[in-house]
């Protein structure tokens, strides 16, 4: 793990995040003066000579402005010092795995991932001759118990997908330093607005901007922020070796979703908190997996790294795996839909659909688990919506 952990230097427009969210990397366009950066749909440069790049740019594969401008607003938002965009959640966590992974090398992964992450390392990585185990990250002792001398990933959601676990950034980042690990923080569900891993010690941050950061539910895309300069240098070459970048348009998209991001993640929070309440007192709900709750195992460590607690909320059926699919198909306001941190609420039945990939695994989710992306909806629509659809 590195030391490297210095705060990003906010340039002259200001250093609230409300701000940085709509001013970062977004000057006015120079030529025109517009003030929303352009649309660079472009895919090579004139050069003023042989070599001769204007502003450093060449092929859109290696670098386009507007792909820039979202880099460095990724950056500010989490307080790194260089951010890459890519064409999808996975295809970032993939570029940062060829880039730090070696054959024989090791990472510990959660024991309640995201079912893509998952498959990633076991079903792609493994075949590169990486090795993978799970622990319990929310228990700072079970990741310590999990290292060996050469794991060189210690890979965290907070909170998790789907179970809203939550790990304490701070307390793996004191077992990783000193070791050759980094700290990676899939940092999805939070968004930079709500956590910042950085700033508690993570070495990397995760994102799927097709989420809360683009939360139009209409651009696929990825990201990855860093402080070492080194490992930006190593990701940066990795990133245009391998392609997987984001396009001109994806990335125009979700710049313009980030400007929102702050007043969307407090009402997403605040009508996730409503719904939660509800449902634990519901008599058809067995359990409630929301880090808002003060009954939640990591309410505490949350309230303490965390603005507020997200959109994001679990629940189990009390009648078991066929009543949750029948509250997820009786639903007509939640959206039964996989992805999550759009506008508009979504429900789904992880075990079936978002988390397939882990069934039989150690990462196999309940049965009985239903998902709720709580959207900017009337909370009083959504609370009848899940009444009705619980019966």
């Amino acid at each position: 793990m590195t030391d490297q952990h210095a705060p990003f230097e906010a340039p002259r427009y200001g250093t609230a995040f409300e701000t940085l969210a709509i001013h970062a990397g977004q000057e006015p366009d120079a030529a025109t003066g517009a003030v929303v950066p352009p649309i660079h749909q472009v895919s090579t440069f004139k050069q003023d000579g042989v070599g001769g790049l204007r502003g450093g740019y060449e092929y859109s594969r290696s670098a386009n402005p507007t792909r820039t401008a979202l880099e460095e607003n990724l950056a500010a938002l989490e307080g790194g010092r260089r951010g890459l965009a890519f064409a999808s959640g996975l295809a970032a966590e993939d570029c940062l795995l060829r880039t730090v992974l070696s054959p024989g090398d090791h990472v510990v992964i959660p024991n309640d991932a995201y079912g893509g992450t998952f498959r990633l390392f076991a079903k792609v990585a493994v075949k590169w001759g990486v090795k993978f185990s799970v622990a319990d990250t929310s228990d700072p002792a079970a990741v310590r118990a999990a290292l060996t001398d050469r794991t060189k990933v210690v890979w965290v959601e907070t909170p998790s997908n789907p179970l809203l676990g939550i790990t304490d950034i701070a307390a793996l980042s004191g077992i990783a330093y000193g070791t050759e690990a980094l700290l990676v923080v899939d940092n999805t569900f939070a968004s930079p607005y709500l956590q910042q891993p950085l700033a508690l010690g993570a070495d990397v941050v995760v994102h799927s901007t097709t989420k809360y950061m683009g939360g139009h539910s209409d651009v696929v895309g990825g990201a990855l922020v860093v402080n070492d300069e080194a490992l930006a240098e190593e990701l940066a070459f990795h990133q245009n070796a391998m392609g997987a970048i984001a396009g001109p348009f994806d990335s125009w998209l979700v710049l313009r979703g980030i400007k929102t991001l702050a007043v969307r993640m407090d009402r997403h929070s605040a009508n996730a908190a409503r719904i939660a309440e509800m449902l634990s007192s519901h008599p058809r709900v067995s359990k409630v997996h929301y880090p808002g709750l003060p009954g939640h195992p990591g309410h505490e460590v949350a309230a303490k790294q965390m603005r507020d607690f997200g959109g994001m909320v679990s629940f189990q059926v009390a009648d078991g795996e066929e009543a949750a699919v029948a509250v997820c198909d009786r639903a007509k306001l939640f959206t039964l839909g996989e992805s999550l941190g759009g506008v508009e609420s979504l429900i789904e039945h992880p075990g079936r659909m978002t988390h397939a990939s882990a069934a039989g695994s150690a990462l196999e989710v309940p049965a009985d688990l239903v998902r709720l992306s709580v959207g900017i909806e009337s909370v009083d629509d959504l609370l009848a919506d899940l009444r009705q659809a619980l019966g």
